[in-house]
C-alpha cells in the first residue's frame, strides 16, 4: 500500500497562500514558469538578485532601496553583500501598525495577563526611546537585557533598535557566571533587568544577581529594573546606577517614535553560541539581513498574515525569541508566555492556544515528546480551532512525534519541523504551504537557501547521511563575530571544512520527497567501527519506550575504537535491569540497525541541558573522558554532570 502524506497541502488552501501569490508574481515578472514549490526554490537559488529584489517588494520591507546592487558576490563566501546602498531601521519595520488592535498578548505563570495594542506599543517604545537617549544610548551602543519573555522586553528591544543600538539578551535563570561570559564580552552601556521571575510555581528573586552583574561589568553605566515580582528595591537600594523601569519611562510623554535608518548590514543584535565547549561566541547579526529573511519565513513559509496570532514558547536566551519578535514586521500579533510549559500541568499551553486564539503555535520537539509521555490527548480536551500550524525545533522531531501530533493534537494541522540555528537566526530547512508533510521529514529548504548534503570529501550526496551545507551566500549570514578583528574565528567556524561553502555542523540526509531528515549535530555523531551514526537515530527509538523519560548517547573511546554508551532517565520508580536493557537494545536494533545498538546502557538521575533545553552530548562526553567542561554556566542544570563522573561501568 502506498504511503500517504500526513498533511496533503490541499490545492485550494495552497492557492490562497502568500507563497502561491508570490510564485504567481515571480512567474509574471520573470517568466519563471514555476508550478510547484521545488520550481520556486530552484528559481530563488539560480536567480539570486531577481529573487531577493522581488522579495523586498512583496514582503513590504520599509526603507530606501538605494542604487546599489541587490547582490554582489565577494572574493569569499562571507564577503558577499546584499542590498548595498539600502538604508532601513529594524524597529521601524516592526512598528509598522497603529490603532487599537492587539500587538502583544501576554500571560505569565503567575496569572498576570496583559494585552498591548499597537498604539500602546508605540507609546511605550517612544517613552523607552527617550529614556535611553537621555542615558546617552545611540548608534552602535550595546543594550543588554536579562528578562523574561514579557512585553517590557519587546518594548526595550524596539527602543534600542530604533536608535541604532545593538541588542543582546539572556533569560533571568542564567547564573552570574553565564551572564558575565556573555554580556562581559560585548560591553553593554545599559542593562535592562527584572527583579525576578516565576517558574514551576515558584517566585524566584534575582535582585542580588543583578546587583552583582552591574558591579562586575564596568561598561554598564545605567540599569533599568522591571518590577515583575514587585521587589525592585532589592536592586534600586544597592546600586546607584539602577532606576525603576516605570519611573524612567514615566518621565517622558509619548510622542511619535523616531527611527534612525542605517545601512542594510548595520548590526541589530548579538546572539551567543551555546557555550558548552568554551566561552560563547558573540554572533553579530545585521538588521537588513535578518529582517528580510524572517519576513520571508513568516509570510511565505508560515503564511502569516496581518492580524494572525503568532506564538513560540521561548526565552530571551534562545534565538527563537528574536525569530518570534520579527513577526511584528508582518503585522502579526505576538503571543508571549513566561513560565514553565508544564505548570500546573501539561495542558497550560493548549489552554493558552484556545484562550489567545493562536494561529501559528511554536514549540520544541522535546515538549511534544513530553506531552506524549504524559498521556495527554489535547484534541479530546481542547478546541484548538484557531491553530493551523505547529512549528517544532530545538532537536529533530521523531517520526512517532509526527504521528502523535496528528493522532492526539490536531489531525488537520500543518506540522512544520524546522531547523537552522543561532548562527543565522533563522532556518535552512522548514515548512511551506505548497508541499505535503511526510512522516518524520522536514518539508524542504527555505527560499533563497542553497542547502545541500556533502560527504567527507566535499561531494554532493543525493542520498545517504552527510554534512549539511549551504553552497551560496544568504542574507542572514552573520556580520561576523565580536572581538574577531581579522575574521579568523568566523572563517574557522563555517568555512574551513569545505572551502567556499558554509558548513553548518549538522548531520542530515535528503528524502525521496525532496525533504530532509536531521540526524543531530555532526560533532556528536558516533563512529563505531568507522561507521557514522547520528544520535537522533537512536533517540527516535528510545523515545518510543514508556519506561524511558529521556536519554543521551555518546561515543566513548574504548579499545582503539568507539563504544556507544546510552544513558537513560527512567520513569519514576523504575530501575534499569537486564530485562529492560534487552528491551531497549531490541527496540534500537529493530528500529534502526544492529550497528546502532549501544555497547553499554546505564541509568542516571538526570541529563544536562543548555538554557534553551537542548541536551549536551559534548559536555557528557568530556566528563566521561575525564576532560573539564569549560563553561558549566551555559547549562541549566550543571549539577547533572555529576551523574556521569567516575562511573565504574565505564572503566
Amino acid at each position: 500500500m502506498k504511503t500517504m502524506p500526513l498533511w496533503p497541502a490541499s490545492a485550494q488552501a495552497a492557492n490562497r497562500s502568500s507563497m502561491a501569490r508570490f510564485m504567481a508574481e515571480v512567474n509574471s515578472a520573470f517568466g519563471a514558469g514555476c508550478t510547484a514549490y521545488a520550481d520556486l526554490h530552484a528559481f530563488s537559488i539560480r536567480e539570486t538578485e531577481a529573487f531577493w529584489s522581488k522579495a523586498w517588494d512583496f514582503l513590504g520591507v520599509i526603507g530606501e532601496r538605494g542604487n546599489g546592487p541587490v547582490f554582489r558576490p565577494g572574493e569569499h563566501f562571507q564577503d558577499a553583500k546584499f542590498f548595498e546602498g539600502a538604508r532601513l531601521n529594524y524597529a521601524e519595520n516592526l512598528l509598522r501598525k497603529s490603532g487599537d488592535s492587539p500587538a502583544l498578548i501576554f500571560r505569565g505563570e503567575n496569572e498576570r495577563r496583559e494585552t498591548v495594542s499597537w498604539a500602546g506599543l508605540r507609546a511605550a517604545v517612544s517613552q523607552a526611546q527617550q529614556a535611553m537617549r537621555a542615558r546617552g544610548i545611540g548608534e552602535g551602543d550595546r543594550v543588554a537585557a536579562l528578562m523574561p519573555n514579557m512585553p517590557e522586553a519587546i518594548v526595550a528591544f524596539l527602543a534600542a533598535s530604533s536608535l541604532g543600538a545593538i541588542w543582546s539578551s539572556a533569560s533571568p535563570d542564567f547564573g552570574v557566571g553565564g551572564v558575565l561570559d556573555r554580556f562581559g564580552q560585548i560591553g553593554p552601556k545599559l542593562l535592562i533587568a527584572c527583579d525576578g521571575y516565576y517558574y514551576n510555581g515558584k517566585a524566584i528573586p534575582t535582585g542580588g544577581k543583578v546587583v552583582e552583574i552591574i558591579e562586575k561589568i564596568p561598561s554598564i553605566e545605567h540599569a533599568l529594573i522591571v518590577p515583575y515580582l514587585g521587589e525592585p528595591e532589592a536592586v534600586l537600594k544597592r546600586s546607584a546606577k539602577a532606576r525603576s523601569w516605570p519611573e524612567a519611562l514615566g518621565a517622558f510623554e509619548a510622542k511619535p517614535v523616531e527611527f534612525t535608518r542605517l545601512p542594510f548590514s548595520h548590526p541589530v543584535f548579538i546572539l551567543f553560541s551555546s557555550g558548552t565547549t568554551g566561552i560563547p561566541k558573540c554572533i553579530v547579526h545585521s538588521a537588513g539581513g535578518v529582517l528580510i529573511q524572517l519576513m520571508k519565513e513568516h509570510q511565505l513559509h508560515c503564511d502569516v498574515h496581518e492580524g494572525d496570532r503568532l506564538f513560540y514558547f521561548t526565552t530571551l536566551g534562545w534565538m527563537m525569541w528574536n525569530w518570534l519578535t520579527a513577526g511584528l514586521a508582518s503585522g502579526a500579533t505576538l503571543v508571549l508566555y513566561d513560565g514553565s510549559p508544564f505548570f500546573p500541568d501539561g495542558n497550560v499551553l493548549f489552554d493558552y492556544a484556545d484562550e489567545a486564539q493562536i494561529g501559528v503555535f511554536g514549540t520544541s520537539a522535546k515538549w511534544i515528546d513530553s506531552v506524549k509521555k504524559a498521556g495527554l490527548r489535547p484534541r479530546d480536551t481542547h478546541k484548538l480551532s484557531s491553530v493551523r500550524m505547529i512549528a517544532s525545533t530545538g532537536s529533530p522531531l521523531a517520526p512517532e512525534s509526527f504521528d502523535f501530533v496528528y493522532e492526539a493534537i490536531k489531525p488537520d494541522v500543518h506540522l512544520a519541523s524546522i531547523a537552522g540555528g543561532t548562527d543565522l537566526c533563522s532556518c535552512f530547512v522548514l515548512g511551506n504551504p505548497l508541499s505535503p508533510v511526510w512522516r518524520g521529514e522536514i518539508q524542504g529548504p527555505g527560499l533563497g537557501m542553497a542547502v545541500d548534503v556533502f560527504d567527507d570529501a566535499g561531494r554532493r550526496m543525493a542520498s545517504g547521511k552527510g554534512e549539511l551545507v549551504c553552497t551560496k551566500p544568504f542574507t542572514a549570514m552573520p556580520v561576523g563575530f565580536l572581538n574577531d578583528p581579522d575574521g579568523a574565528r568566523y572563517r574557522a567556524a563555517y568555512f574551513e571544512r569545505f572551502p567556499g561553502v558554509w558548513h553548518h555542523g549538522d548531520f542530515a540526509e535528503w528524502t525521496e520527497h525532496g525533504g530532509m531528515v536531521m540526524q543531530g549535530r555532526s560533532d556528536t555523531t558516533l563512529n563505531p567501527g568507522g561507521v557514522r551514526i547520528g544520535t537522533a537515530e537512536i533517540y527516535r527509538q528510545v523515545e518510543q519506550l514508556g519506561e524511558v523519560e529521556e536519554a543521551i548517547v555518546i561515543g566513548q573511546d574504548w579499545d582503539n575504537d568507539v563504544r556507544v554508551v546510552l544513558f537513560v532517565v527512567l520513569a519514576e520508580g523504575l530501575t534499569l535491569d537486564d530485562g529492560l536493557r534487552q528491551k531497549i537494545k531490541a527496540k534500537i536494533r529493530d528500529g534502526a540497525s544492529p550497528r546502532h545498538v549501544p555497547g553499554l546502557i546505564l541509568q542516571v538521575a538526570g541529563i544536562p541541558r543548555t538554557k534553551s533545553g537542548k541536551i549536551t552530548e559534548i559536555a557528557v562526553r568530556d566528563i566521561v573522558h575525564g576532560r573539564e567542561v569549560k563553561n558549566k554556566e551555559a547549562l541549566a542544570n550543571p549539577e547533572a554532570l555529576d551523574y556521569f563522573k567516575d562511573l565504574k561501568e565505564l572503566g
